[in-house]
């Protein structure tokens, strides 16, 4: 393999000031806080039927190790490979299969395909190569004017209201709410007013607007892990694509893939920033088995 740090230094920009006073850019930390080798923690990722990827989406470093796991994990298992991704919604899925297919130019798929703003930097050189090795690429993501009803329309329950086209783009119905996952990760936006006794108007308007909000978030979760789980066979491996906080701690939508897949061996990697990277933050130890820890310096793609 070639080497990473070589293949870094020509990827990654950072100042030239930090160069002189930082060994490196980046860190691999177990889920303990110690400190692994790429090598070290590819010989764990292996092993596993799914590989999670937490990404900061606006960070460099997080997207090029993306890549660099991908070619790796494929070493390992050739076509047995499936790769998802929650920047792709599953209503794309005939467009993104078109494209892997060589049945349409890549202008027409941009055009066609509701892609992320950082599409061309960061998640093009995943689809391009699945389109070389001949991988299969799965949309994941619910449509996002599913997840804009949710939000805007009364949380969960509204999903009932949508069309039976409309429900082969999401998970099957109902989908379970974890509170326990989902309202602590939506506390420090509002949920406090829910959790009081004698809310205000306005806090009890809040409490609702950000339930609806954690509802999204669930039904993202659940169809992310229902697709995954669908396009599952014998002897596949995947990895996936998403936000830290839809896989970190085993949640999220590993907590959908245990109900629908509960078989599956699952292994994690997520992302985190810190100011001084020679040693992995207590809040940041099991988050996943592996964390990326980039110093703060480095390049954001957007």
């Amino acid at each position: 393999m070639r080497n990473i740090y070589t293949v870094f230094l020509g990827l990654i920009l950072f100042p030239l000031q930090m160069m002189a006073q930082q060994d490196m850019l980046f860190k691999i930390y177990d889920k303990t806080g110690t400190e692994v080798s790429f090598e070290q923690m590819m010989l764990e990722l292996k092993k596993a039927d799914g590989v999670f990827f937490g990404e900061y989406h606006n960070n460099s470093v997080a997207h090029w190790f993306e890549l660099i796991i991908t070619e790796k994990l494929f070493e390992f298992h050739g076509k047995e490979l499936i790769l998802g991704a929650e920047m792709f919604e599953s209503d794309d899925q005939l467009i993104l299969d078109e494209y892997l297919a060589g049945m349409m130019e890549e202008k027409n798929f941009e055009l066609e395909a509701k892609l992320w703003n950082n599409y061309k930097t960061d998640y093009r050189p995943l689809v391009e190569f699945a389109k070389e090795k001949g991988l299969r690429f799965i949309a994941t993501n619910i449509p996002r004017r599913y997840a804009a009803y949710v939000h805007k329309r009364g949380g969960l329950a509204s999903l009932d209201s949508l069309s039976k086209e409309a429900k082969k783009y999401i998970a099957p119905l109902p989908v379970i709410f974890y509170e326990n996952i989902y309202m602590p990760m939506f506390m420090g936006m509002g949920m406090q007013g829910a959790m009081s006794k004698s809310p205000s108007k306005t806090e009890e308007h809040a409490s609702q607007g950000m339930l609806q909000i954690a509802h999204a978030q669930a039904v993202k979760d659940a169809t992310m892990a229902w697709f995954l789980s669908e396009n599952m066979k014998k002897n596949t491996k995947f990895v996936h694509y998403n936000g830290s906080m839809h896989s970190d701690k085993y949640q999220g939508i590993i907590s959908y893939l245990k109900e629908f897949s509960p078989k599956l061996s699952i292994a994690t990697v997520t992302t985190v920033e810190q100011d001084d990277i020679s040693v992995l933050n207590e809040a940041a130890k099991a988050k996943a088995d592996f964390i990326i820890c980039v110093h703060t310096s480095a390049t954001k793609t957007y």
